[in-house]
């Protein structure tokens, strides 16, 4: 998985979180798979078509905190995960 810090496209702007869909229990083989990126201050009740239920591991970036709900529309129990 990339590190916190490097959560930054070519071009330099800052990422706020990245979720893969792929996962394994050895850790160099984490965060693969299909990438949904989250900028900084994005508000996404609802997960883009194909990713509900698809998350395997996420990486959040320095200075960022990312919520998550465990229904859509950000209902059900949440959790926010952070640096």
């Amino acid at each position: 998985c990339p590190s916190p810090s490097a959560l930054r496209p070519i071009n330099g702007t800052r990422i706020c979180a990245q979720l893969y869909t792929d996962d394994s229990p050895y850790y160099d083989q984490c965060c693969a798979g299909e990438v949904l990126v989250v900028e900084p201050g994005a508000d996404m009740p609802y997960l883009p078509h194909g990713w509900p239920g698809r998350t395997s591991s996420l990486v959040v970036g320095t200075r960022c905190d990312l919520t998550v709900w465990s229904r859509s529309g950000k209902r059900g129990k949440k959790k926010s995960f952070g640096t």
